[in-house]
C-alpha cells in the first residue's frame, strides 16, 4: 500500500462543479447533498448503513454523498452551491468564510486533540518541535492541522516564517514523506495511524495542550435556512452513531475496513483516539474560533479578516 488514496478520488472545483452539473437536474426534488472526508468517520459509517437515508425517507428526502481529501476542497463544494452539508475542521470554515462562502455552522463535534499531529520519520534526528526551526514541514494549507502547527510553534517561540510550508494533499504529503522530501508532516487520522503503523512515523506533537481540536458540521446558509429539520434530522442520527462509535471503536473498524480499503488496525487506532459528539455550537465555540481567524488574518493568509459570528445558524431552534 503506497497510501490511503488508492481509489479514486476526484478534489475540488472539479468536482464541485462536476456534481453540480449531474445534480442540477434534480434541483425541484428534495435532495440531500453530502460531502464527507474519509477522516469523518461518524460520516461515512452512516454513508455505508445509509441510516440518513431512512431517517429522511418519511419526508421525501434522498441522499447523494461525494468524497473529498480535506475540509478545503469540500467547502468549495458548499461554496459554488455543489453540497449542503459537511464535516470538517476547525481551520477550513475560517477559510472558506473569508472567501465569501455563504456557510453556516450547524454543529460540532469533539474535542479530539489526540486524532492530528505533527510527525516526523521514525529515523529523523527532530525530537521536540523547536528542531522544525528551518524544516519544511508538509500540510493542507487552510485545515486544521494549519492552525496545530502555527499553535505549536508559537508555543515553543518560533513563528510561521522559521519553518518551510509545503503545501500538499494528504496523498501527496504522505509520498513527499516517505521519499524524505520534506522533514514534517502535519496530519490528522486515519493518515495519521496508516504512517505510524505502515512507516514508523513518531509523534513529536498531537494537539493535546496546544489547540481545541475541534470539528464542525458545516451547511450552506440557503440550505439551512430553507431546510432546519433535515439539518436536525442529520445532526440527530449523528449523535446516536457517535454514541456508538465512542463505545465500539474495534466493531467499527472491522466494518469499515474493507469499505474504506484500510486495515481494521489503522482505522482502530484512529477511532479510539477521536471522541465524538454531535452538538450545536454556542458563543464560547464561536469565541475560540474567532481567535484562529483573527491569527491566520495576523499574519496575512486571509484574504479579509472575518466575524465567525456572522457564520452562526441564526434559525436552529
Amino acid at each position: 500500500m503506497t497510501g490511503p488514496s488508492r481509489r479514486t478520488v476526484v478534489t475540488g472545483i472539479a468536482l464541485a462543479a462536476g456534481w453540480a452539473g449531474a445534480t442540477r437536474v434534480l434541483a425541484a426534488d428534495k435532495v440531500f447533498r453530502i460531502a464527507y472526508q474519509k477522516g469523518a468517520v461518524n460520516l461515512v459509517l452512516l454513508k455505508e448503513r445509509g441510516t440518513i437515508e431512512e431517517a429522511l425517507k418519511p419526508s421525501g428526502w434522498s441522499v447523494i454523498w461525494a468524497e473529498f481529501p480535506a475540509g478545503p476542497q469540500l467547502l468549495e463544494a458548499l461554496n459554488v452551491g455543489a453540497a449542503d452539508f459537511g464535516e470538517v475542521g476547525d481551520t477550513p470554515p475560517i477559510f472558506a468564510q473569508a472567501a465569501g462562502a455563504d456557510i453556516v455552522y450547524a454543529g460540532r463535534e469533539g474535542p479530539s486533540p489526540k486524532n492530528e499531529a505533527i510527525l516526523v520519520p521514525k529515523d529523523s534526528p527532530i525530537k521536540t518541535i523547536a528542531d522544525l526551526k528551518g524544516k519544511k514541514i508538509a500540510f493542507v494549507k487552510g485545515s486544521s492541522v494549519h492552525n496545530l502547527l502555527l499553535c505549536a510553534l508559537e508555543a515553543n517561540r518560533l513563528t510561521y516564517g522559521d519553518i518551510e510550508p509545503v503545501y500538499l494533499t494528504p496523498a501527496d504529503a504522505r509520498a513527499a514523506f516517505e521519499r524524505g522530501a520534506v522533514d514534517a508532516w502535519a496530519i490528522w487520522d486515519p493518515y495519521y495511524a496508516l504512517v505510524e503503523i505502515d512507516l514508523g512515523a513518531r509523534t513529536i506533537a498531537d494537539a493535546t495542550g496546544i489547540v481545541p481540536a475541534l470539528s464542525f458540521l458545516i451547511a450552506g446558509r440557503q440550505f439551512a435556512e430553507e431546510n432546519p429539520k433535515v439539518l436536525e434530522t442529520a445532526l440527530a442520527v449523528l449523535g446516536d452513531i457517535d454514541l456508538w462509535l465512542n463505545a465500539h471503536p474495534g466493531e467499527a473498524a472491522a466494518e469499515m475496513s474493507p469499505r474504506l480499503g484500510l486495515p481494521a488496525a489503522v482505522l482502530q487506532r484512529g477511532f479510539e483516539r477521536t471522541l465524538l459528539g454531535a452538538s450545536r455550537v454556542d458563543a464560547a465555540t464561536l469565541a475560540e474560533q474567532q481567535k484562529i481567524a483573527d491569527a491566520f488574518a495576523k499574519l496575512g493568509l486571509l484574504p479579509k479578516p472575518i466575524n465567525v459570528r456572522d457564520a452562526a445558524w441564526k434559525t436552529a431552534s
